[in-house]
């Protein structure tokens, strides 16, 4: 009899990761394809290209039986994607984000049973099963990529709400009447404390600095990326140091926010800008305390996540199909 398989699937903004996982939580096989498709149909083409692929490599190691994906604004009781402003290819006809049924149409081309969650929600799930939050049962999971996700575990369980969408803190205010968010919001936390919002934080500290010389500054501002960021701040730049210290500043008051509504033992911090958390960890604390309720000062972990890249999401995207 073969051994069971499942698969777990992480879509970002930028690109999608997929992987092949046993009973043993051993991711044995992964692969990565872009997310910047702007048409619907190309994307799931490629998508479906890429499990094929994936379900052929291992199928000496076992059969899989069921397809788990983490996605942004993925709804855990339908299975769709709904109105995900960082995926193009989940735009309708007129430019504005749709709803996606994406796990009919992974199944109409696998004809494998597939599940839909956020795709923070599915990095809780494995943090919780294999990484730092092991053992914990109340914990808020932020992810920090091309936007900010989160994923809020409660009594061990992860919280969806009635509709399947609870856990939106990427899209809370973080600045009243602050920046433009592609959700239409303004001042949301994912402008700021985003890939997307450091590339507009360093625009604006180029811009405030004219004088500051800065390894940034050859750099096209449109093109300026958090590891461009981190490589000058590990040259001692300014710039990119008052760069990561508004963005530590301004994540920690939100967290500040996070811990009063449910309690959490920790915060982990997963995704590409949690790398530079050296840069920011400690403006991050010093504002989430300044900003707590004195029966939480000093109680609440900030942790990082010892799951490599985005393994937390594929193995907790993974455990929907079991």
């Amino acid at each position: 009899m073969d051994k069971e398989l499942v698969m777990g699937i992480d879509v970002g903004g930028q690109s999608t990761k997929l992987g092949v996982v046993n009973a043993e939580g051993e991711i044995i096989a992964q692969t990565v394809i872009s997310s910047l498709q702007e048409e619907l149909i190309d994307y799931i083409n490629e998508l479906t290209k890429a499990i094929k692929g994936l379900i052929a490599e291992t199928v000496r190691e076992g059969k899989v039986k069921g397809i788990g994906i983490g996605a942004p604004n993925g709804n855990y009781y339908k299975g769709t994607v709904e109105y995900a402003p960082n995926l193009k290819w989940s735009y309708d006809a007129e430019g504005k984000p749709t709803v996606v049924d994406l796990a009919a149409l992974v199944k109409s081309f696998t004809s494998l049973p597939v599940t839909v969650t956020n795709d923070a929600n599915a990095a809780a799930m494995g943090e919780m099963a294999y990484g730092v939050a092991r053992g914990m049962k109340n914990f808020i999971m932020i992810t920090l990529g091309t936007g900010v996700g989160s994923g809020i575990v409660v009594n061990g369980e992860v919280v969806y709400g009635h509709d399947g969408f609870a856990g939106e803190l990427g899209h809370t205010i973080a600045i009243r009447n602050g920046r433009q968010c592609n959700c239409g919001l303004k001042g949301c936390l994912e402008t700021y404390c985003s890939a997307m919002g450091v590339r507009r934080t360093a625009q604006e500290q180029l811009a405030k600095h004219p004088d500051v010389k800065s390894p940034l500054r050859s750099i096209d501002p449109e093109k300026i990326s958090s590891k461009d960021v981190f490589d000058a701040a590990e040259t001692g730049d300014k710039i990119a140091l008052e760069i990561f210290k508004t963005t530590g500043e301004i994540l920690g008051r939100s967290l500040a926010d996070f811990v009063k509504f449910s309690a959490p033992e920790a915060i982990v911090l997963f995704g590409g800008l949690a790398k530079a958390k050296k840069y920011f960890h400690d403006d991050l604390v010093a504002a989430m305390e300044e900003n707590q309720l004195q029966i939480w000062k000093g109680r609440i972990k900030v942790l990082y996540s010892s799951l490599k890249d985005s393994d937390a999401a594929i193995l907790g995207a993974s455990a929907l199909a079991w």
